[in-house]
């Protein structure tokens, strides 16, 4: 397998971490993250590249990508696995913790996508797989912030897929349900469903829609459903 140049967002945790660990024996990773402590620690266990990036921020977004193009030059798939999470009835919701899901889930996956087919146009090929939720289609009560937040990412790919008018540029989307991460230890074992997936499990997917080739059968805008250790 001839190695390629991926980014892993939010790839110094939970399913980002995981699937970078997939890629990094055969490929060249770059993972980003806000956690400047975690980039360090991530780069030193897996031997990738690393940047400290917070999506929210267009410039950091913009200067991540392009830091990633002068080390090699090309980038041939992106996974975004950046998110917020926002649980609790909106009544019980603070300012902040709102903004700030919306900062990163929706202002943050624009911010990702808009540079990652930047270069990817440039180049004429690759994939970017967005990862979304289960809540998007399948809604769940207390946590109206979130979904909401992962449905605007649910739209914007939709609507990117369709407008690459190529296969060379596939566009796709993985929705998991709750997974043991440090985004569910914030919401509490509860949530979990009684039959759910792993991040490492899940990864596997993302890893298998990055790694498409460009004359791949037609796939841009494929959503796949993962509720949790079954199809």
């Amino acid at each position: 397998m001839v190695a390629r140049n991926l980014v892993v967002i939010g790839g110094t945790s939970g399913l980002g971490l995981a699937a970078a660990r997939l890629l990094v024996h055969e490929h060249r990773v770059t993972v980003f993250s806000d956690r400047p402590d975690e980039v360090v620690a991530v780069t030193n266990d897996l031997g990738c590249a690393g940047a400290v990036c917070d999506v929210s921020s267009y410039e950091q977004v913009r200067d991540g990508f392009a830091s990633v193009v002068d080390m090699y030059g090309t980038i041939d798939g992106v996974a975004t696995c950046a998110s917020v999470w926002a649980g609790g009835d909106l009544e019980s919701l603070s300012p902040q913790r709102i903004r700030r899901a919306v900062e990163v889930n929706a202002l943050g996956t624009t911010y990702v996508l808009k540079e990652a087919l930047h270069h990817l146009r440039r180049q004429g090929y690759g994939n970017v797989v967005y990862t979304g939720a289960m809540a998007v289609t399948r809604p769940r009560p207390g946590i109206p912030v979130y979904s909401a937040t992962k449905s605007y990412g649910t739209s914007l790919v939709e609507s990117l897929a369709e407008a690459q008018h190529s296969n060379r540029i596939k566009v796709m989307q993985l929705h998991p349900g709750p997974m043991p991460t440090q985004l569910q230890e914030r919401v509490g074992d509860e949530f979990l469903d009684q039959i759910y997936a792993r991040p490492e499990e899940v990864a596997g997917e993302v890893v298998r829609l990055l790694l498409l080739a460009p004359d791949d059968l037609y796939v841009s805008g494929e959503r796949v459903l993962r509720a949790d250790g079954r199809w």
